[in-house]
């Protein structure tokens, strides 16, 4: 069967090294989705795939196995899960329209984890109504707090939960278990002054070891959540690297519209020769300089009082 890969990929299906033969790959924003869509998921499978599925490194599905032919029937089926995790699409029974911004990944974030700073699904999902559709290639991951369970600095845009601590010292018995908990499992933000806690602002990472140590609650989370926004982390076989930290105490609103302005960056700058008609984006910031990067990451952006940028940014890693 003549068929044409852009148009395959570009509706999320895969190249696979079986003749004939393709993989569906199913989108599922922040990893998690209602149990009932894996019904869905085993229909596809077994009646037009190989009865089986793969969980991907981006928390989405793949279904191998799929022959060329019944790809537009493959869409059909993907309809109720595509409808229920209201992720946007073009024309409805098509599938996915693009496969450019892949799965946005999170960690389980504070629906479950006592750690978590913040919903990481919810904002997932946000994120995915604001960014897909899109062919362009990048990779966004959450995870609920500094222990970065989702290694969120291995991708273009990291997101990490914080929270800004707060002491009610009416409720501070000075038993120190907050000073200790900081030290031992943080970065020692905290230190005893007349047997009372204080906080080193410009040290605390947000991290809220200090809020689920405390006995008496005399350290609660704050309302308003914050994030320190990693920036341009990628694998890969060439010059791989860690993400830098480029903002903390940032707000959602804000990191949404620095990833949107990227968008708008990278179609003014990116290679349209790249192999692949892809340009990963820390190449194209390597190519136009990081402040000119800055300048379109934050146009328009209204930034938090108590956010800090970091400036200017130099990446680390291996060279060939």
């Amino acid at each position: 069967m003549d068929i044409n890969t852009k148009k395959l990929k570009k509706n999320a299906f895969r190249v696979t090294k079986e003749r004939g033969l393709t993989a569906s790959r199913i989108r599922v924003p922040g990893g998690h989705l209602d149990a009932k869509y894996l019904l869905v998921l085993q229909e596809i499978a077994e009646m037009y795939g190989n009865g089986t599925l793969h969980i991907t490194s981006r928390q989405g599905f793949e279904i191998p196995g799929i022959p060329f032919e019944k790809m537009p029937e493959v869409n059909e089926k993907l309809q109720p899960i595509i409808e229920g995790l209201q992720i946007n699409q073009d024309v409805p029974g098509q599938g996915y329209t693009s496969s450019g911004t892949r799965n946005i990944t999170a960690c389980v974030g504070s629906r479950v984890c006592p750690y978590g700073c913040y919903d990481t699904t919810a904002f997932a999902r946000r994120i995915e109504k604001a960014v897909f559709p899109n062919d362009l290639h990048f990779k966004i991951a959450l995870t609920g707090c500094p222990n970065d369970c989702a290694k969120v600095r291995m991708h273009d845009f990291g997101i990490m939960g914080m929270t800004l601590p707060q002491f009610e010292p009416d409720r501070c018995v000075s038993c120190g278990a907050c000073v200790r908990t900081c030290a031992k499992k943080s970065v020692e933000a905290l230190k005893a002054v007349n047997y009372r806690p204080v906080r080193n602002e410009e040290k605390c990472i947000g991290c809220g070891e200090c809020v689920i140590s405390c006995p008496t609650r005399a350290w609660t989370r704050s309302r308003k959540k914050y994030y320190r926004l990693t920036l341009l982390g990628r694998t890969g076989k060439k010059n791989p690297r860690l993400g830098e930290d480029f903002i903390k105490w940032a707000d959602e609103d804000s990191i949404v519209k620095i990833i949107l302005n990227t968008y708008e960056y990278v179609e003014k700058y990116i290679d349209r020769n790249a192999p692949g008609g892809k340009e990963h984006i820390g190449y194209i910031v390597d190519r136009t300089g990081f402040e000119e990067f800055k300048r379109w990451a934050l146009k328009d952006v209204q930034l938090p009082a108590i956010a800090e940028v970091y400036t200017p940014l130099y990446w680390k890693g291996v060279k060939y």
